[in-house]
């Protein structure tokens, strides 16, 4: 039960055993040694031989697994054991060391434990006390917070400081006597081009800011505003992938059942044709189904398409169901979630200053709230779903070309809308407006894609 690697030329010399041992195990659980099923550990083991020291006893050292534990215990001509078996992860080194009176030249002993063999206890073990022991215990790690989760959890907050501030320079500016308001209005006047320049600078700033965080899309050369890293935007669909799996873990359809493999057919022959494309194979794709009579489908930016099976039945073809999973791709490919969560993040921004100009000005608390509830659809309704418009006709024109690059029947992508636009007629549902949806109408997707089909003939840009 000895193992030794090392110990070259050696004559009568008084021997120093250093073993520097470097070990990393998952959990410590307590001190073991007689047990009948070791486990194999590599291990690289560095032996330094001094001259003038010397050591008359048995040199014997333990390595137990946990964090570093190292055990060291002397006896003079006889093996031990350690008792308590709880582990069977053990790795012992033992060296039977005896006393040399002479010396002899100093010589560098160099070798590297690359394997323990598995050890088998058969027989009943000599047992001897532990002298020494220590332990180094490390701290559990904390990683701190990413910035984008600390945006989100502190929005709500940031405008309830918003409606604080704003709220507290009205009742400051009540409480001024009017002699005091005559003189602050009269300091604004005599200062009012030192104030325009400060705002000016102000907004100089914002504007390299803008400029700074706009990046072309190497796809439709397009100039987009990302204010979100990569690293932090794909934990963030991480997170929305979890929420995705726990909501809808009770209606997956299996990986055998028919809707679910036809699907996976039609969306791996469209990524397939398309692999050439770097935005695309870069993604790890993955595909789900989910039991529910929505007519809709989604994707995450980490490449995961959920699919509802109202929209499976509301297809006529493969044709259509193609078009409609290019256009969840183009999605991917193109960034529009972390796109569309800038402007969101920038819109925010700004309108933290005009709700506090809001709470500042109203004179009642009750116009404050009317005001902040105009000024929160004002820009819903004139930024945010415009813009969602604009991005959804941006993937219906890239999803066309990905399904043209598949050799898909492409007219049939204006005729699914024009189906859902002859269900909506027959149901009687009350038609929105346009303006008021984050996506186009039925009608109006239908006579754009009819445009942009003899564009199609057109390689996609890579």
């Amino acid at each position: 039960m000895s193992f030794i690697y090392g110990l070259q030329s050696a004559t009568r010399n008084r021997i120093f055993f250093r073993f520097n041992l470097l070990t990393n195990w998952r959990k410590y659980n307590t001190v073991a040694a007689n047990s009948l099923n070791y486990h194999q550990v590599q291990i690289n083991h560095v032996v330094n031989k001094h001259q003038g020291l010397g050591v008359n006893q048995c040199d014997r050292l333990t390595s137990l697994p946990g964090n570093f534990h190292f055990c060291r215990t002397f006896n003079n001509k006889r093996t031990g054991c350690l008792l308590s078996i709880k582990s069977k992860e053990i790795w012992m080194i033992t060296r039977k060391c005896t006393a040399w009176n002479d010396s002899f030249s100093r010589q560098q002993l160099l070798k590297e434990i690359a394997v323990v063999p598995t050890l088998s206890l058969l027989g009943p073990q000599n047992c001897f006390p532990i002298r020494n022991i220590r332990t180094f215990h490390t701290s559990p790690q904390f990683q701190a917070a990413p910035v984008p989760l600390l945006l989100i959890i502190l929005k709500p907050v940031q405008k309830l400081l918003a409606i604080i501030i704003g709220r507290g320079i009205r009742k400051w500016w009540h409480a001024l006597p009017p002699n005091k308001k005559e003189l602050f209005k009269e300091s604004i006047k005599k200062n009012k081009w030192k104030l325009f320049l400060s705002l000016s600078g102000l907004g100089l700033l914002f504007m390299v800011f803008y400029f700074t965080h706009l990046e072309v899309s190497p796809i439709t050369g397009r100039s987009k505003l990302l204010l979100l890293g990569k690293e932090h935007f794909s934990l963030l669909s991480e997170l929305e992938y979890e929420a995705c799996m726990e909501e809808f873990k009770d209606y997956m359809l299996t990986e055998k059942d028919a809707r679910y493999l036809s699907t996976k057919k039609v969306f791996y022959h469209l990524i397939e044709c398309n692999k050439d494309i770097p935005e695309i194979s870069e993604i790890n794709w993955v595909i789900h189904v989910v039991e529910s009579p929505d007519i809709n489908a989604f994707v995450l930016p980490n490449g995961h398409v959920f699919v509802f099976t109202g929209l499976l039945n509301s297809v006529t073809d493969t044709h259509q169901l193609s078009f409609l999973l290019g256009h969840e791709i183009a999605h991917a490919i193109l960034g529009h979630a972390a796109e569309k969560a800038s402007l969101v993040h920038l819109l925010d921004l700004l309108g933290l200053i005009f709700l506090t100009m809001i709470w500042a000005i109203s004179p009642r608390d009750s116009l404050a709230l009317l005001g902040q509830w105009i000024q929160s659809k004002f820009q819903e309704y004139m930024f945010k779903r415009p813009y969602s418009r604009t991005l959804e006709a941006e993937a219906d024109k890239i999803g066309l070309q990905l399904v043209a690059k598949a050799c898909v029947d492409v007219r049939s992508s204006s005729v699914f809308w024009q189906q859902m636009e002859f269900i909506d007629g027959l149901s009687g549902s009350p038609k929105l407006p346009e303006w008021l949806s984050t996506h186009p109408s039925h009608g109006n997707r239908a006579e754009h894609l009819d445009r942009l089909i003899p564009e199609d003939r057109r390689p996609l840009n890579k």
